[in-house]
């Protein structure tokens, strides 16, 4: 069997006819056996693929040669071929559900007034050379970091990314707003949006980490600012940058150490819980009975 991986990218660059972008998407995945999500809209593309590695680096070449993508920065992962069950290609009015779908510009380069980009080194250099003057902003559903995030990171009471606007517009964080704030998330887009809302709404030095923190914990692990796992929104469910790993995570039931998320039982429920290997075999612990509403944005993908 080929050696299996996974890519996690996104494209911010205009779309003329969504639709005809994701016929030629379908078709492109298909020819070459890839399975995984992609969401599409006027704004670009944002997807997860998982497959044979020489087919993933033909849907990567023949990607960038689509108006705008050609710079789009692919990040690779290991796999084994079974995180998702089939291809799903949508489109949507946004490539990620903030629920404002004209609160960002793109053009060719990307988004419009976005956030500093700044490689991994040099988020440690902005650290090392402002101290705890740098503030980090968590840009994920807030569950995300119960197992991984930046050391001494905000994480917004958020549970999925239609909440982001309002929290930021709470008043909460307005101390924040002469600081220097780096906003990170899984793989980088949903601080494209992120850093804008900020930005639109008083925040005077906002940054983002260029590919997220799969690009930081690619290059440092979690030796430096990063500590724990990455939450995925694939079957894996978490990843480690390094064999020792710190577990940061605290069980549902017995606050005893895990990183291991588990679906709950409740059929209208989608929420996961956070369970120890011990309190994940009594099958009372894997069920809640959670408010629909409140349920967690599984359908994210960077």
């Amino acid at each position: 069997m080929e050696l299996q991986k996974i890519i996690l990218y996104y494209g911010f660059a205009p779309v003329a006819d969504p639709e005809a972008l994701k016929l030629w998407q379908r078709t492109l995945c298909e020819s070459l056996g890839l399975k995984g999500r992609i969401i599409i809209s006027k704004h670009g593309i944002n997807g997860t693929l998982g497959g044979d590695m020489s087919a993933l680096k033909k849907y990567v070449r023949q990607t960038k040669e689509y108006p705008g993508f050609k710079k789009i920065d692919f990040k690779w992962s290991e796999g084994t071929g079974t995180e998702f069950p089939r291809l799903s290609i949508k489109i949507r009015p946004e490539l990620v559900a903030f629920g404002y779908p004209d609160e960002i510009q793109v053009d060719l380069n990307g988004v419009v007034n976005g956030g500093k980009h700044l490689a991994p080194y040099e988020v440690n250099k902005l650290v090392e050379e402002r101290g705890n003057e740098v503030v980090f902003f968590d840009g994920r559903n807030a569950f995300e970091a119960k197992i991984g995030k930046f050391k001494d990171a905000i994480v917004p009471d958020v549970n999925t990314t239609r909440d982001f606007v309002s929290e930021v517009e709470s008043g909460k964080y307005d101390h924040l707003k002469d600081k220097p704030v780096v906003t990170y998330c899984t793989g980088g887009i949903r601080c494209e949006i992120l850093s804008v809302v900020m930005k639109n709404r008083g925040f005077k030095e906002v940054y983002q980490v260029k590919g997220g923190i799969v690009r930081y914990g690619n290059k440092f692990g979690d030796k430096e600012l990063w500590e724990g796992s990455l939450y995925t929104f694939d079957s894996r469910m978490a990843v480690d940058f390094n064999e020792d790993t710190k577990v940061i995570g605290k069980c549902d039931k017995c606050q005893a150490p895990t990183k291991q998320f588990y679906n709950c039982g409740t059929v209208t429920c989608h929420d996961l819980i956070l369970l120890c290997e011990p309190c994940s075999k009594v099958a009372t612990n894997r069920t809640c009975f959670h408010d629909q509403s409140k349920s967690h944005d599984r359908e994210l993908i960077g």
